[in-house]
């Protein structure tokens, strides 16, 4: 989810930039500090929207810089638990793929990127069993949040699913419903003729 989020902060100028003027000074220095910052509370920063108030500036003993009292709003994102998302596949392993959903990557382990049976080929492509979809670089999914991890703070961890009803690549959502129903037919059709043939060769076996 995206948030427009008040702070409030005494910024730190350093002498060397007292000759561009203290709005300039500040909002540079508010830029450095929190383009790109994570944390637990905030989540990533992904900008600096406006500043509202700079207070006037004092000097503690020992330190050159000048210290502004500021407030100011941030654009944030910041993932939540059962948050649907768009995104793009970034890249694809054995064990998942790797989802960009912007301002973060997210993994979709094998077993969560669809509801079926799914092999990986060296090609780098996910393909379900029965269903005969597929899941390659990237495609756009739907994908829905369901782990959030700070424990390294330089590199959150997102853990999703697509396996749910309106879930997954948008080509799926897209399909008619009697699409479906067919891709079941076919496959249940190749299912009994597989099932037949492994009779047939076994019978035969016993003879």
């Amino acid at each position: 989810m995206f948030y427009k989020v008040k702070i409030k902060d005494h910024i730190r100028v350093p002498p060397d930039l007292f000759e561009v003027g203290k709005e300039k000074a500040v909002i540079h220095r508010i830029k450095k500090d929190y383009e790109g910052y994570i944390s637990v509370e905030l989540g990533f920063v992904i900008d600096i929207l406006d500043v509202n108030n700079i207070e006037e500036g004092i000097i503690i003993p020992g330190d050159g810089a000048a210290y502004y009292e500021s407030t100011f709003n941030l654009l944030c994102f910041k993932p939540e638990l059962q948050e649907v998302l768009l995104g793009k596949i970034k890249d694809i392993a054995e064990f998942g793929a790797f989802i960009s959903l912007g301002p973060a990557d997210g993994m979709i382990h094998i077993s969560q990127t669809m509801d079926d049976f799914v092999s990986f080929a060296k090609e780098k492509v996910l393909s379900g069993k029965e269903s005969n979809r597929t899941l390659k670089v990237n495609d756009k999914c739907r994908a829905r949040i369901i782990a959030v991890s700070y424990k390294d703070i330089t590199n959150p961890k997102l853990g999703l699913t697509m396996r749910q009803e309106g879930l997954g690549k948008v080509e799926w959502l897209e399909e008619k419903p009697e699409e479906k129903k067919e891709t079941k037919k076919e496959t249940k059709k190749e299912t009994k003729k597989e099932t037949k043939k492994e009779t047939k060769k076994e019978t035969k076996k016993g003879k």
